[in-house]
């Protein structure tokens, strides 16, 4: 069959894509995801994100490459594999970035993604439950909610930041992000709204719209140096489609860098000891992977404050009886209500560190089941790591995940922020406000002290962020992957569209600007189409 447009994974951005571009019923578009449809109901309700972070059926549960800096770990490194991809498992938390960010982005040589440019496409997406105004935008598909319910710790740690010299702050996605509040969440009347739920629930029956789940892409078939078709498979049949227009790759940091090198694109190193014939030499593909670095630090509360004990007992029953008749309590609730924005160095512009946190404390990070005992958990995420690593194939099969290898700590500057960010972490829990909470810290525990006693802990406890960014890096450079406009260097009919190709990463939860590259990728898809 021949599709103008065929797009590769239905994550955040893949699912704006098929909906913008399918908006012209002349436009035959072509969606394929690996994974399922999105019926798990664990999806849906927000707290029930814990059920889907090691979920093989929804979930690719990547395991990274062994950790130099980190005791030789290797991290556990869940990604979306439904529709929605990882919009339907995530946190839900919605954080644009820093001003900043994108002003950084056009200053490389990257016109038209500065700040000014891309906000129109922030606010095309949201229905923001604070209304439209000129940095908000409403109407839109996406649901962007405040937090259904405050809650008596989060209130307690924003009142403690005020006092050593974090300020409240009302709206993290505003001009200036530095401060503590609550989020944004993408959940709508208490059920999470995935970019599937947003961007495909209203329009999966137009006739010109071909979804395909279960189809995992193969290989991306060159006519010279053009993409002509694209090889799947599904339900154990190779299919190949053609295209008319455009291939546009969603697939994200890790797997949209796997098809290229799977297609012949790449290193030319990394193609030959996977036996894969040479199209097309690009340097970049699959270099420079950037993602945030989080240490999480738990303390055991004196009061029953904490999502844990709402999960456990009676109290369980409860919750499940709200959430059932009114869609409210905590299992209405995104998973992080709010973070802190602040800065690891006096002498910085802007925050370079997140404390991400959560109302609850768990023993093991992949399996999720919430304590019994009330506790808290804050993250300290480096959000311009230094550190670099990349994501290649092993071999020319599409079924075998990617190597991927984050090189955690590798810098000098990684190591001394880390060990900074904790100890802010721990001034912000022993700040008076939090007296009446505070019972123990468990992780890393009080006898861990001094800068390099907390980079040895750090060696244990960082963990990726799982915010993979810049493996099919944006840029004019030798190692960039995709020009301004988003298509491939040297390639006609083939674009990139996710994070893989945010020049460096932004300050927070990429979510929301990823879905933002959806938006604007599919404007100028559509424009270049009627030149």
């Amino acid at each position: 069959m021949d599709y103008d447009y065929i797009i590769v994974g239905a994550g955040s951005a893949g699912c704006v894509l098929a909906n913008r571009l399918s908006e012209d019923p002349r436009n035959r578009v072509l969606l394929i995801e690996a994974g399922p449809v999105d019926r798990n109901v664990w999806i849906h309700i927000p707290l029930g994100y814990g059920k889907n972070v090691n979920n093989p059926s929804v979930n690719w549960c990547y395991e990274g490459e062994p950790e130099p800096y980190c005791r030789g770990k290797k991290y556990f490194l869940p990604r979306g594999r439904v529709l929605g991809g990882s919009s339907s498992i995530n946190g839900m938390v919605y954080v644009r970035g820093q001003v900043d960010d994108f002003n950084h982005w056009a200053q490389l040589g990257n016109k038209g993604w500065s700040f000014e440019d891309v906000l129109p496409y922030f606010k095309k997406s949201e229905d923001n439950s604070r209304g439209e105004s000129e940095l908000k935008g409403a109407g839109g598909l996406l649901a962007v909610s405040d937090v259904s319910e405050p809650n008596a710790l989060c209130d307690a740690l924003i009142e403690a930041g005020s006092t050593i010299g974090i300020p409240r702050n009302n709206d993290i996605n505003g001009l200036d992000q530095e401060g503590i509040g609550y989020h944004q969440a993408t959940i709508r009347n208490g059920r999470r709204c995935s970019a599937a739920r947003a961007f495909l629930g209203p329009i999966k029956k137009r006739n010109n719209l071909d979804i395909q789940t279960g189809a995992l892409a193969q290989k991306i078939l060159f006519n010279g140096k053009e993409a002509a078709s694209l090889k799947y498979i599904k339900n154990g049949v190779s299919q190949v489609v053609n295209v008319r227009r455009e291939i546009i790759l969603s697939g994200g940091a890790f797997n949209s860098p796997q098809l290229l090198e799977l297609s012949g694109v790449g290193q030319p190193k990394i193609l030959k000891n996977a036996d894969i014939p040479i199209v097309h030499e690009l340097n970049g593909v699959g270099h420079e992977l950037q993602d945030h670095q989080i240490v999480r630090m738990k303390w055991r509360i004196s009061q029953s404050v904490t999502f844990n004990e709402k999960v456990h007992g009676l109290r369980a029953l409860y919750s499940g009886l709200r959430y059932l008749f009114n869609r409210s309590g905590v299992l209405s609730m995104p998973t992080l209500p709010i973070s802190a924005f602040t800065k690891t160095r006096n002498e910085l512009a802007t925050p370079d560190l997140q404390i991400q946190v959560f109302p609850g404390t768990y023993e093991n990070l992949e399996a999720r089941k919430l304590d019994a005992d009330p506790g808290v958990t804050l993250g300290a995420t480096l959000l311009r790591p230094e550190s670099r690593g990349w994501v290649h194939i092993k071999s020319n099969d599409p079924n075998e995940a990617p190597a991927i290898f984050h090189n955690l700590l590798e810098t000098e500057a990684d190591r001394s922020s880390v060990a900074s960010a904790m100890k802010i972490c721990r001034n912000l829990m022993e700040a008076a406000p939090m007296q009446k909470f505070y019972k123990e810290e468990l992780t890393p525990g009080k006898d861990i002290d001094g800068d390099q006693s907390l980079l040895e802990a750090a060696r244990d406890l960082i963990q990726s962020n799982w915010h993979p960014t810049s493996t099919c890096r944006m840029g004019k450079d030798k190692n960039s992957v995709v020009d301004q406009r988003l298509r491939v260097h040297g390639l006609g009919k083939l674009r990139v569209a996710d994070a893989s190709i945010m020049p460096t990463t932004v300050s927070g939860n990429t979510n929301a600007a990823t879905i933002m590259i959806g938006e604007k990728a599919s404007d100028m898809i559509l424009t270049d189409a009627r030149r």
